[in-house]
């Protein structure tokens, strides 16, 4: 299995499938290749056809070894060590939380990641500045004692199952594997936090000057669509498209299709 060695030393273990240009899948919240067999899977075998398509554990997960303290910025240099090691350049696909990690790393690095697309950033326009430090912080805490476990289930409770689901979900021998990944959810409610330090968009953003594809599904949570306008509205080159018939778990037949056009050609308009 590849890996390289991001900037301050941390491991990031990888899958790399297909030839053309890099496209670098950047995975959501508890998302890594050991509990994610299907979704991601197929969406870079489809892509692969085209591309050569990188699926990465984030730092803490799976392969990938982690160092403390986090900061976003080893994120982005774990994205930037990818690239560096598999040609220079790449356009970016990020999921969920990933996409506000492919934000900021696009941010970073406008010159070497060509083109960006985002499915479903889950902000919340609604939702206060206070909202979104507070749930950082209460992650923090419960990640610097270890508590992997209790994240992971506090987590599964914010995003709607019920706890009786959870219950059984806890008893069933997968658990462990689901729950070895609950103290990098730290991480991503820091991406999160920072990305919503003010009511606005930050100003960082508009350094990515590449073009970027901003995606929901109508069947989500009407934030979702809310957090898609809010991201792609201080963006200088980009196209805002929902998808028929898809929730946060796309279709993977469904995206891959339109992710091929837009990282061929830089748009999805028909001309």
């Amino acid at each position: 299995m590849p890996e390289v060695i991001s900037k301050d030393g941390t491991v990031i273990g990888y899958d790399i499938e297909g030839h053309g240009p890099l496209v670098i899948l950047v995975a959501g919240a508890t998302q890594y290749r050991a509990i994610d067999r299907t979704r991601t899977p197929s969406l870079q075998k489809q892509l692969a056809r085209q591309f050569t398509v990188i699926n990465y554990d984030r730092r803490g997960r799976g392969d990938s070894s982690d160092t403390w303290p986090y900061a976003v910025q080893r994120e982005i240099e774990d994205i930037a060590a990818l690239i560096s090691a598999n040609g220079g350049e790449a356009r970016i696909f990020g999921m969920s939380s990933g996409a506000v990690l492919a934000m900021e790393a696009a941010a970073a690095m406008p010159r070497v990641i060509k083109s960006l697309a985002l499915y479903e950033p889950p902000i919340d326009p609604d939702a206060s500045v206070a909202h979104y430090r507070d749930e950082h912080r209460t992650m923090a805490t419960l990640a610097a004692e270890g508590r992997a476990s209790d994240m992971m289930s506090r987590f599964l409770l914010g995003v709607g199952m019920s706890e009786d689901v959870l219950k059984g979900f806890q008893d069933d021998p997968i658990w462990p594997i689901y729950a070895a990944a609950g103290l990098t959810l730290e991480h991503d409610y820091r991406v999160l936090a920072d990305a919503r330090a003010s009511d606005a968009p930050p100003e960082r953003w508009q350094n990515a000057i590449m073009p970027v594809l901003v995606l929901d599904g109508d069947k989500s949570l009407p934030f979702m669509a809310a957090g898609a306008d809010w991201v792609a509205s201080t963006l200088h080159n980009v196209e805002r498209v929902t998808l028929a018939d898809q929730g946060h778990e796309y279709d993977p037949a469904i995206l891959a299709p339109l992710l091929t056009v837009f990282f061929e050609r830089g748009s999805v308009q028909v001309h």
